[in-house]
């Protein structure tokens, strides 16, 4: 397992913290996602045969969501 610290832009609230999270762990391979909305950041577990960084910053894109 491997953990990746995200900055995420585009969240103005508590939903769109819980959206990023839904959306991060509902990919294949990640074991957790924790999101905080103050810190503009998502801190993720995954398992790195099964998803990678690419795959993370598409998904949020797909949600309306910008990775770094």
């Amino acid at each position: 397992m491997e953990t990746a610290r995200l900055k995420i832009r585009g969240m103005t609230g508590v939903n769109c913290a819980n959206s990023v999270t839904r959306v991060l762990r509902a990919l294949p391979g990640v074991a957790d996602a924790s999101v905080s909305l103050t810190k503009s950041r998502a801190l993720v577990t995954y398992d790195p045969a099964q998803t990678g960084l690419d795959a993370m910053r598409q998904a949020l894109a797909r949600a309306g969501y910008q990775a770094e």
